[in-house]
């Protein structure tokens, strides 16, 4: 992570230093409001937190005051009908501005967006519509009344948007995250569905992108090497040696080339072994085996050559340069539950949070769809910067099968009927599932996050309305 990340993080809260307090105890009451009165439709409720002066403003229903207000709110919301109406506030969202009149706290005005779902008789949400709002609270007697409310810049999902939610609701895959590269340029990036089954999943929405890590690691890596710090063939063993292999001759040969074509000889984990210990099944150079074991051996060698943290490197060499500000290898200071998507099994089941703590070269990395689109822009930008290093990356190096090889840190497929080539990563862990595919000749590009097992019936639905998307499906 950006050393600057966590004061930026900070900085972009719901309220300066010193009015914390107002923004939680506000956003707590956001929250309670629409919970027990939309939501829940607790009448008493809401005539108790009310101003009897209200005057509320939407941009389809039209102008109400507090008895029109009231009277719509049981005619439309509570009515005990199916589907039922409820509200989420979308995370990240909401902004506390304090109102003072002698120096004494009387207000405060809110602004945020949030969602609008239909649930039916089986607890099944469906989206309709965000808005942003804009709420006027006062204060008497340590008590909050809500005086003006705003609710305007009503979307609905578009066809698209639909047709894909309801995949995702049927497939049980709450979160989904896509950006589309064309012309070298992010030209569309959205988040779609919910964090956890319930809150609404916002634009920088934080996923999991499991084997997602090893493309910035391989740039990482690249990029040294064309600044001149790093051979792609210097034996790794100069720097660093792992417990488990010294009394193995075959270290010496072991190199970052070895390591990102997955030709190193490594089991993908050592755990994975009867014993638990790394351990070679074949000489580096003479197989191919993929490996997670390899990246985080290249990290170690990176980290004992040049005297620090992966994070440090893949800051100079990439982020900073790719104009990503919102990675991170662990669950630093930002990375935070309020726009984390939680992870799901195949039948809807959440999977246990880990927190990791430390980096890993291969896996765990967490990233915003933003974030990662500006990444793949920078990909395809290293054919200008470095272009024998990118036709390196890009050369068929180990053919895997029928028009399907691998290269430096990515899988390629030929013979599109563009005649082009693909570059290709995928991500699985539990409830994660992630897709990168590059088009460099064409310069394009797209990036597929998800926040659960079963991927395929979103991928079927989302792909062929990517460039090659449908030839790309049936190859897989």
């Amino acid at each position: 992570m950006k050393k600057g990340l966590v004061l930026g993080y900070l900085l972009a809260g719901t309220c300066l230093a010193g009015e914390t307090e107002l923004a939680s105890e506000l956003r707590a009451l956001d929250l309670e409001f629409f919970e027990r009165s939309f939501n829940q439709c607790d009448s008493a409720y809401l005539a108790a937190h009310v101003d009897p002066r209200l005057t509320f403003y939407h941009d389809q229903s039209g102008l109400q005051n507090f008895a029109e207000f009231r009277e719509n709110t049981a005619r439309y919301l509570c009515n005990e009908q199916q589907p039922k109406p409820i509200r989420r506030l979308i995370p990240g969202s909401l902004r506390t501005h304090p109102l003072y009149r002698d120096a004494r706290l009387y207000g405060a005005v809110q602004r945020g967006r949030h969602a609008f779902y239909l649930r039916d008789a089986n607890n099944v949400e469906t989206l309709t519509s965000t808005a942003s709002f804009t709420h006027t609270w006062l204060k008497k007697d340590g008590s909050w009344s809500l005086a003006n409310a705003l609710s305007y810049a009503h979307q609905s999902p578009g066809p698209r948007d639909s047709r894909l939610l309801g995949v995702m609701t049927e497939a049980r895959v709450p979160a989904l995250g896509v950006a589309r590269i064309e012309e070298g340029k992010v030209r569309d990036s959205r988040v779609l569905g919910t964090l956890d089954g319930s809150t609404p999943a916002p634009p920088d929405t934080l996923f999991k992108v499991a084997s997602l890590t090893k493309p910035i690691i391989t740039m990482t890596v690249l990029k040294l090497v064309h600044a001149g710090r790093l051979s792609l063939d210097e034996p790794l063993a100069q720097h660093w040696i792992d417990p488990d292999l010294r009394d193995d001759d075959r270290v010496q040969a072991l190199t970052a080339r070895h390591v990102l074509m997955h030709r190193t000889g490594f089991p993908n984990w050592r755990w994975m072994s009867g014993n638990a210990e790394l351990s070679f099944a074949f000489a580096p150079g003479e197989g191919h085996a993929y490996s997670g074991e390899g990246y985080e051996y290249l990290r170690r060698s990176l980290e004992a050559k040049f005297g620090v943290p992966i994070e440090t490197l893949a800051e100079q060499m990439v982020f900073v340069p790719a104009g990503m500000s919102d990675t991170h290898f662990w669950w630093d200071e930002a990375v935070t539950l309020d726009r984390y998507a939680r992870h799901f099994s195949a039948n809807g089941k959440e999977y246990e949070l880990d927190r990791h703590r430390e980096a890993n070269a291969a896996a765990n990395m967490i990233t915003t769809i933003d974030d990662y689109a500006r990444f793949l822009v920078f990909v395809l930008n290293q054919r200008f910067v470095m272009p024998a290093l990118f036709d390196a990356m890009a050369t068929r190096e180990q053919a895997l099968g029928a028009h399907h090889y691998f290269g430096l840190g990515w899988e390629i497929f030929d013979a599109f009927s563009t005649g082009e080539s693909a570059l290709i990563h995928s991500g699985r862990d539990p409830g994660v599932n992630t897709l990168a595919v590059l088009f460099p000749e064409s310069s394009k590009a797209y990036v597929v996050f998800m926040n659960a097992d079963n991927a395929m019936p979103v991928l079927e639905a989302l792909l062929p309305e990517h460039y090659l998307g449908s030839e790309l499906l049936a190859r897989q």
